[in-house]
């Protein structure tokens, strides 16, 4: 009970601003599960998986967009088609452009087959062009989105190689400026959607540091800086707070832990040392406690955080928040004390 009203308190001193505090998921894997006759249940009562996680204060969705995908779903259609389903129930909506035809993370940023050939300055170029059409597509779809990140996990660049850091950090900026600029000239008349850089440095202060100390010498303006966070790859939850209390102090931006996940059933940590046990109920614990690590991040400037693939039909499903029959695990209900108030029959 002490802890509830904690961190109740701690939400609800954070200063409003105009990213109010998100609750998120990505959910990019969602439309395709459910396409493919994967039902989800909570309590009992089986749902659209985007209600389920709106039911239990979810508030944003994050959806990733490959350029040219040959396997995975996550093309334009797809992505604004669930756009659009999580609009209608009153989400909020980051997009994260991985310009790329598939995964791009720290282990890889694959250059699109259709720009492979091009020269940089040709690629800078295509880059802007794919961004602005992009954005009017979402535009036209009445689904601008609110928040918009240029690149995922660009630590070490991305479009390898012609913007791998750290030997290319003049193209790396090149790059990341075309992707504003093209956010900007197709949004048309709306409000330009926020943009974030999203790196994956979640515990590590000095690299988090360098990063963005390099990004603004070269004169890149955003507004988020997000970051990743789990814990096997990261450090612990207090070497996340004080990275997260020394970015906000040093660069005054709001930050996101745009990408977070912890095991329902032994995975990572099967030879020890796990912070919370590796069960429904640590995976609970795990994201109660990361939300309060974000919540206390100084000044306000911890707005949000965002499990990444709750609800996958592949991957790492041991990460996920319904059991293999499709039922509601405990870490479900985690916000349910910070976004529920009055009683539905005082309404």
């Amino acid at each position: 009970m002490r802890r509830a009203a904690f961190a109740l308190a701690l939400i609800s001193a954070i200063p409003v601003r105009s990213a109010d505090f998100a609750v998120g998921a990505d959910l990019s894997f969602l439309k395709e599960a459910e396409d493919r006759g994967r039902q989800f249940r909570d309590a009992g009562v089986v749902k659209p998986g985007l209600q389920i996680f709106r039911d239990h204060g979810y508030n944003w969705i994050r959806l990733r967009l490959f350029h040219t995908p040959a396997r995975l779903p996550n093309n334009l259609e797809y992505t604004i088609a669930t756009a659009r389903a999580a609009h209608r129930l009153g989400y909020r909506f980051l997009l994260d452009f991985h310009y790329s035809d598939t995964w791009a993370d720290p282990a890889k940023q694959f250059i699109p087959k259709a720009w492979e050939a091009m020269p940089h300055a040709r690629m800078v170029e295509a880059l802007y062009a794919y961004t602005r059409d992009t954005i009017a597509a979402f535009r036209d779809a009445g689904v601008v989105p609110d928040m918009v990140q240029i690149g995922n996990e660009v630590s070490g660049g991305m479009l390898w190689p012609d913007a791998k850091l750290p030997e290319n950090w003049s193209n790396f900026a090149d790059f990341i400026k075309a992707g504003i600029a093209g956010v900007e000239a197709g949004k048309g008349n709306q409000p330009r959607p926020r943009i974030m850089i999203h790196i994956d440095k979640g515990g590590d202060w000095k690299t988090t540091k360098a990063f963005f100390d390099r990004l603004a010498a070269y004169g890149v303006d955003f507004d988020v800086i997000g970051q990743s966070y789990y814990p096997w790859w990261h450090g612990s939850l207090l070497d996340l707070r004080e990275n997260l209390a020394r970015t906000a102090r040093a660069y005054g931006k709001d930050i996101i832990v745009v990408e977070a996940a912890y095991n329902y059933r032994p995975s990572e940590y099967k030879e020890g040392g796990a912070p919370f046990p590796e069960t429904p109920e640590g995976q609970r614990q795990f994201w109660e406690e990361l939300a309060r690590v974000v919540m206390e991040t100084p000044d306000g400037r911890g707005v949000g955080l965002f499990w990444w693939e709750p609800a996958t039909p592949k991957g790492p499903l041991n990460r996920v928040f319904f059991d293999d029959d499709g039922a509601a695990l405990p870490v479900m209900t985690v916000f349910d004390k910070f976004t529920r108030g009055v009683p539905a029959k005082a309404r």
